[in-house]
């Protein structure tokens, strides 16, 4: 998902977006610890993209 598309969400969608990523993160975080990822590499992605998340999200809330 990019920027763009990420600012056409609304802030409680962009909330829930959170959450739903961070639960993700946890689980791919355990897993990863268990036994190997196939690709170690989405965490660092699923990390961005909440980065990203956030970002949108207080720039919307310095808006109103």
């Amino acid at each position: 998902m990019k920027v763009t598309d990420i600012k056409d969400l609304s802030i409680e969608d962009i909330k829930a977006k959170i959450a739903e990523e961070k639960a993700s993160l946890a689980k791919l975080k355990v897993s990863h610890k268990v036994s190997q990822l196939e690709s170690p590499l989405s965490i660092r992605e699923s990390r961005k993209f909440i980065a990203r998340l956030s970002t949108v999200l207080n720039q919307k809330l310095a808006q109103h």
